[in-house]
């Protein structure tokens, strides 16, 4: 059984530090045992977060705030149009990440496919992709880390959000393969706000499953 909080979307956009300090708490129940697993869903301010690999030329210099932040990987944007998730939840003996970002995947697939969007894993790299006007694209995002057996941070969906603060960094370090977003792909506007329920939906049938 899990708990889903839906913490701000469209027009309410929850920012970065505001969100981070929920995601804390929520971590902290859920690790004294308080607090069924939770899957925070919710939009974000723009803002770029910088992961433990990030080096310094990475960085943008746009004006648009950077947040260091203690997940793994490289620096990526977040920012209205754009469903972010923070699935916080405490992984089985023995813990292992790579399966559980792998299962996150599964899951975004199944929750874009109720949106006709065929997502896919590349073996090697993390997140859901696309083939898309003939080039492989990253719909979704994913970075995580693991304190204290219990998980944090997440994914991202690019939903209806603009792709020009992508245009300023690497996303998560990868040269050779581009973004887009659930309505470039679709040829119709996708809100964030439309994907929620399926999202919510996958997690909480794979959960309820796991449990039984």
């Amino acid at each position: 059984m899990i708990d889903i909080l839906t913490a701000g979307l469209a027009p309410d956009f929850v920012p970065y530090a505001s969100a981070w300090a929920l995601q804390k708490r929520i971590h902290a129940s859920v690790v004294s045992g308080d607090r069924p697993d939770t899957l925070m869903l919710l939009e974000h301010e723009a803002v770029y977060t910088a992961g433990t690999r990030t080096e310094p030329h990475e960085r943008p210099r746009t004006g648009t705030e950077v947040i260091d932040v203690d997940r793994g990987g490289k620096i990526t944007w977040h920012g209205p149009g754009q469903l972010v998730g923070y699935p916080i939840f405490r992984l089985s003996e023995p813990i292992d990440v790579v399966a559980h970002v792998r299962r996150l995947e599964r899951l975004l697939i199944n929750a874009l496919a109720t949106a006709d969007i065929e997502g896919y894993q590349v073996a090697g790299r993390s997140g859901v992709w696309v083939s898309h006007a003939g080039a492989e694209d990253k719909i979704a995002a994913i970075g995580v880390r693991v304190e204290k057996g219990v998980t944090m941070h997440g994914f991202a969906v690019n939903c209806s959000n603009t792709l020009d603060g992508f245009a300023e960094i690497i996303p998560c370090g990868i040269t050779d393969a581009g973004v887009t977003t659930v309505s470039d792909v679709l040829g119709c506007t996708v809100h964030p706000r439309d994907l929620v329920d399926a999202v919510a939906s996958c997690f909480k049938t794979e959960y309820a499953e796991a449990a039984a």
